[in-house]
């Protein structure tokens, strides 16, 4: 079971008020060889490489909030989510843990379940 904590409601995150909510996506990881790997966001098909497991995590996170927030620009969000099976969890409404359906065990591919906050439309 892969689990996070959500950022303090206290948090500057929060103290604009701009924060909505939060989604919870798979992201999954896998080493290509011994100086590459490959990450993908299995919910929006967003994916990119890098050289390291850190810098490819890294690079995910941000091209997942430009796929979500081309999604908001477009009105296309919650049918998205929708078509899509992504719960949209309202602030102060965060699972404290989620369970993850993965493949067993592969010492090369490594799957974690990410937090990302969206902020409310403009």
């Amino acid at each position: 079971m892969a689990t996070w904590v959500a950022p303090d409601p206290g948090s500057e995150l929060f103290s604009d008020g701009r924060i909505e909510g939060f989604v919870v996506l798979t992201f999954k990881f896998q080493r290509l060889d011994r100086t590459n790997w490959f990450g993908e966001c299995l919910e929006l098909g967003t994916a990119t490489n890098a050289r390291t497991l850190n810098r490819t995590h890294d690079e995910l996170a941000d091209l997942v909030i430009l796929h979500l927030n081309a999604l908001e620009d477009a009105g296309e969000r919650g049918h998205f989510f929708k078509e899509h099976r992504i719960t949209f969890h309202r602030s102060g409404k965060e699972p404290l843990a989620v369970t993850l359906a993965v493949p067993l065990a592969n010492e090369d591919v490594f799957f974690h379940a990410q937090a990302v906050p969206l902020a409310k439309a403009a």
